[in-house]
């Protein structure tokens, strides 16, 4: 019998399948739940805990037992019409499921879909959409995010169980890693360490379900390899993942701040990535302040909230503070509110009319701010209605402020003695209150500093007596530290006087909105100052924060001929200099590029997307890389004359290219093949060869260390020409010699 003849006959190899197993139906749909389950988690973190979630689990499960239930059944039938009536099969099923637990009863028999469903659906997706565009982490779980996540899932659930069973690994995992991270993108929250390692773990199960789907994939693999490979990528993936830089600059959903009126706000300052958390378009020259509340009750330790009655908008914002002598300039400022959450609307002041906002929002006269006991800021966009008071300077001048209000119920608060000296001593020069207050004003902008920094120390962070005595002697804090202080000192001098929460106006943009100007703000521009009680005039705005505003000030009546053309705005605006400006801009020594400037619009940071696709490359590659490794080290052995390094490399090399190797042929046998069917050099062929044979038959001493790295070299460029690109591109990015085990395939013979 010839040696072609015992090739023939000569039983299978062990390690390889010679024909293509029956298409498994269990493991490929466990697989394509398990990555639509690792999609949805990052969703976990956003999104309130609700039905949403049962929904997107169910079309999750229920997609893939379609698939598995449909395959099996019809496992004699042709590929193509397997498939064709798998998918329709799983589409159908979601619908049903979906429509089932969205929208039922409106519904045959609950399942199949009518036009008041439809309808239904619509609606919902239009109350997602503007639940998502303009709220803020975590979202409420409402119906409409129940639809439009169930509905969205279902064709990704779908999606993932045909990638899976057509053995699409890599593209179903980007698939998944790109739906899981959106959350995280859209979000600009942290990096979720769980899920990138639950993505690498689908990742190594997913090549290794598809390899083994292969008809030329081994029936055994190397163990130890696989699991380094996927230590490898879990490691990388832990060290990666903690330093991806996630940018506040994009445009989306996310957590802002939450605003509570308590004045602690030093940690939303603090925070290290500002975000827009609202916008404002204004027919004035300048965009106004935006207060949320006021408060007026000390304790000797924290500033309360003034929690007055609320009325309904019908009934206005209360009786004019100003009298019919007192200038006043009427405007208008439509304000869109992305990502603050809070239980006040951010308005400017004197607010006289709102437009736009729901009846659960209410009045308060008292201080003229918009409140809700039931409802939250984020989402709301509505249009207010204000003016702009602006008394000359010798009508306030000739106005004492109002007296300190005395409960007689409630016993005095004793200040420390330091904050009434200081207050007398720096307003002893002046013979009016407005002139004091502006004494005050200067006095703190010019001798003391603006640090987010130095107020964290030794408990530093708030308003209370001590705190304002320990602010006076350090002379360095942020403008909860200078209101307070402000506001303590005014009332040592019998002054009425209270603190604003609110926002400063923001970076004007490029954007127009017809005459209006379009102005940003950012969660960074929180913000509190004082404001004291003018009979006649109304509440006056002061802004002693160091190096943050425009300062208090008003024209002389003879000066402008009027007293009204002249006036500075009473509203404290944000520009860092002690003169008045035409347009605000914030300077903040802590803040960032991001914290905005006039006229320059919030641009997209594509930083985090790049670091995320670049780790994910980096996770892909690791067997390629791995591989790379490992015939470096094979060719440096086989330059060294080290036959079965230069063997082993060829075999390997082989597997990666899908060439047909059997372990039962000889080199002999396996060299013919490869000059006859794939075009090797038989020169190069045969330096491999001999040496091959020369190691294994030769006595040591006959032995020679011949260089064997330009013939394999030869034959393995010559192997990878013969092949398509495709397959190519297999052998690099999953080589298939690395989950192989080498069996009875020795590269020496015995």
């Amino acid at each position: 019998m010839s040696r072609r003849e015992r090739r023939v006959t000569s039983p299978a190899p062990g390690w390889h399948r010679e024909h293509e197993l029956p298409p498994g139906v269990l493991w490929p749909a466990v697989m394509a739940a398990a990555a639509g389950i690792v999609a949805m988690w990052p969703y976990t973190s956003v999104i309130a805990p609700g039905s949403w979630s049962l929904t997107v689990v169910a079309v999750i499960v229920m997609t893939g037992l379609t698939g598995m239930i449909t395959r099996t059944l019809l496992k004699r039938r042709p590929a193509w019409v397997r498939d064709l009536v798998t998918l329709g099969a799983q589409i159908v099923v979601a619908t049903a499921t979906v429509t089932q637990l969205v929208a039922g009863e409106t519904a045959v028999l609950g399942v199949i879909p009518t036009d008041t469903t439809l309808v239904v659906f619509q609606t919902l997706f239009a109350s997602a959409a503007e639940q998502i565009t303009f709220g803020s982490a975590p979202l409420g779980a409402s119906p409409g995010l129940q639809a439009i996540l169930g509905v969205g899932f279902a064709v990704v659930a779908i999606l993932l169980d045909q990638l899976v069973a057509q053995r699409g690994a890599v593209i179903a995992f980007l698939l998944t890693g790109v739906v899981g991270a959106m959350p995280m993108i859209v979000t600009v929250s942290g990096v979720n360490i769980v899920w990138f390692v639950m993505l690498g773990v689908l990742l190594i199960l997913l090549l290794r379900q598809t390899a083994a789907q292969h008809p030329e994939a081994p029936r055994r693999s190397s163990a130890a390899i696989a699991a380094g490979v996927g230590a490898a990528a879990l490691a990388s993936t832990m060290i990666v993942a903690p330093v991806l830089p996630v940018s506040a600059s994009l445009a989306g959903t996310g957590t802002g701040v939450t605003v509570d009126a308590s004045l602690r706000l030093g940690d939303d300052l603090r925070q290290p990535n500002p975000v827009e958390v609202l916008t404002l378009a204004t027919t004035a020259d300048t965009a106004p302040y935006l207060r949320l509340t006021t408060l007026s009750e000390f304790d000797g330790r924290v500033w309360q909230p003034d929690r007055g009655d609320l009325q309904a908008q019908s009934e206005g914002f209360g009786a004019e503070d100003w009298g019919p002598d007192i200038p006043v300039e009427e405007q208008s400022t439509s304000i869109r509110v992305i990502r603050m959450s809070s239980s006040w609307l951010p308005v400017p002041y004197p607010a006289t009319s709102v437009q736009g906002i729901p009846a659960s929002w209410r009045v308060s006269p008292d201080n003229r701010t918009i409140a809700s006991r039931s409802a939250d800021a984020a989402g709301n966009d509505y249009t207010v209605r204000s003016l702009a008071v602006t008394p000359t300077l010798e009508q306030i001048r000739a106005t004492p402020a109002a007296p300190l209000p005395i409960d007689q119920d409630v016993e005095p608060v004793a200040l420390p003695p330091v904050i009434g000296e200081t207050a007398a001593d720096v307003t002893a020069d002046e013979d009016n209150d407005y002139d004091r207050l502006i004494a005050l004003q200067s006095w703190f902008r010019s001798e003391f500093t603006y640090s987010l920094e130095t107020p964290v120390e030794e408990d530093f962070d708030g308003t209370g007596a001590d705190a304002v005595a320990r602010f006076l002697d350090v002379r360095s804090g942020y403008c909860i530290h200078f209101a307070g202080a402000f506001a303590l000192m005014a009332q040592s001098l019998d002054m009425d006087v209270r603190i604003v929460v609110g926002y400063l106006p923001g970076a004007r943009t490029t954007t127009m909105r017809g005459e209006e100007a379009v102005y940003s703000v950012s969660s960074d521009q929180l913000h509190s100052w004082p404001e004291v009680l003018f009979p006649g005039i109304g509440w006056v705005p002061f802004e002693p924060t160091a190096s943050l505003g425009v300062p208090t000030a008003f024209a002389a009546g003879a000066s402008t001929g009027g007293g009204t053309g002249g006036a500075t705005p009473t509203e404290p605006t944000a520009a860092p200099t002690s003169e008045a400006t035409t347009g605000p801009e914030v300077e903040r020594p802590d803040a960032g590029d991001g914290a905005g400037g006039g006229g320059q619009l919030r641009t997209l940071d594509p930083s985090p997307v790049l670091f995320t696709t670049l780790g994910v490359v980096v996770v892909l590659l690791f067997p390629a890389l791995i591989r790379l490794s490992q015939r470096a080290i094979r060719r440096g052995r086989a330059r060294r004359g080290d036959a079965a390094s230069a063997w082993a490399e060829l075999r390997a090399t082989m597997l990666d290219l899908g060439v047909a190797v059997s372990d039962a042929e000889t080199p002999r046998m396996r060299s013919a093949d490869l000059v006859r069917d794939n075009g090797v050099d038989p020169d190069a062929m045969r330096v491999l060869t001999d040496a091959v044979e020369r190691a294994s038959y030769a006595r040591p001493t006959d032995a020679r260390a011949d260089d064997l790295d330009e013939a394999l070299g030869a034959v393995l460029s010559r192997l990878r020409r013969s092949v398509d690109r495709p397959s190519r591109a297999r052998a690099l990015l999953v080589p298939r010699s690395l989950f192989a085990a080498r069996g009875q395939d020795s590269p020496l013979l015995v």
